[in-house]
């Protein structure tokens, strides 16, 4: 798989030229049950001035890039996408540095394998992107990192795909608190957790759900699962629970120096090989939000990146167990 590391201060023509990159593959998949599955452009753009206004200027200014088109206009919106499930571990090292790590399993050739950092609105943020303007975990400026967990939970309803959540986050909020308020108010399509850590070590965790009221809650851990199973069959494919489990004891009972807890998270129970099933860890994560950096590891590789010290770069790495 090849990983690009991009940076673009303000959306231009490096940003557009991803997009017309990775827009035939995501058009297949954001029309797969038709246009008339997927909400009009006015109902987009209300939903995003009614839930994330600060973002409408930049929406507006992705759009143009993007050729102006009606379809990529809904779809960058990120308003009633199509579902899509991922499996994913995440949790928080206790220690006297915030540190938050994370597991993220996907389907391979669904995925952009991209991180950005960019300077959007005077906010710095760099992270893993999903969608080219989403993020599936990411950091901003102000010491605050973000990462999320399909809540394994069969529910479709009216709202946005979770990585415009991430980026709305990344972009308006500066501590976790702040954060759990929008987690509190904006609507998700689906179940999702999202774990939030600031530069304080403040840390939360919001089980998000279209059907229900978002739960705040102190958890430093989440995997794919919310107060309890609901997906049976689901979560005994991603040992959601053993997971969890595994992590709260490295937590509570073993409380592994950093390093080590790290590296729990690339082997099993924790990293998963089962592409053949549809997804496996396509990644780990590490970040270290007072610093303003992440890693992004895989078995024997580390690759490090500084927000303020950033570099484009590119690597191809051999994902175990990946075709």
């Amino acid at each position: 798989m090849l990983w690009r590391a991009l940076a673009e201060d303000q959306p231009g023509p490096r940003w557009a030229g991803l997009f017309a990159e990775y827009w035939p593959a995501y058009r297949a998949w954001w029309l797969k049950d038709g246009e008339i599955a997927r909400p009009t452009y006015m109902d987009c753009h209300r939903a995003l001035t009614t839930h994330m206004p600060e973002l409408v200027p930049l929406y507006e200014m992705l759009c143009e890039l993007a050729g102006g088109g009606d379809h990529a206009a809904r779809f960058l919106s990120f308003y009633n996408p199509p579902p899509y499930l991922a499996g994913c571990s995440q949790a928080i090292w206790p220690g006297p540095e915030p540190v938050m790590v994370r597991n993220y399993d996907y389907n391979p050739a669904a995925f952009d394998s991209l991180i950005l950092n960019t300077n959007w609105q005077g906010r710095r943020v760099m992270g893993v992107s999903d969608g080219l303007w989403g993020l599936v975990d990411g950091v901003n400026d102000a010491g605050l990192a973000v990462s999320l967990t399909f809540g394994g939970r069969r529910v479709v309803g009216r709202g946005f795909g979770v990585p415009l959540i991430l980026r709305y986050i990344l972009q308006t909020c500066t501590t976790a608190a702040q954060a759990g308020a929008v987690l509190s108010r904006i609507p998700t399509h689906m179940s999702y957790n999202v774990t939030v850590l600031d530069e304080n070590r403040d840390y939360l965790t919001a089980m998000m759900g279209p059907d229900r009221t978002t739960l705040i809650t102190h958890n430093a851990v989440a995997t794919n699962h919310q107060e309890q199973v609901e997906w049976v069959s689901h979560a005994r494919f991603t040992a959601t629970v053993e997971r969890e489990r595994y992590l709260l004891q490295r937590l509570t009972l073993h409380r592994d120096p950093q390093d080590v807890f790290i590296d729990a998270f690339l082997k099993p129970p924790l990293y998963s090989t089962a592409f053949a099933q549809g997804f496996g860890t396509l990644y780990t994560a590490v970040y270290r939000p007072r610093l303003r950096e992440m890693e992004v590891r895989w078995p024997g590789t580390v690759w490090p990146m500084s927000m303020h010290h950033f570099q484009d770069s590119a690597r191809r790495v051999a994902i175990p167990g990946a075709a």
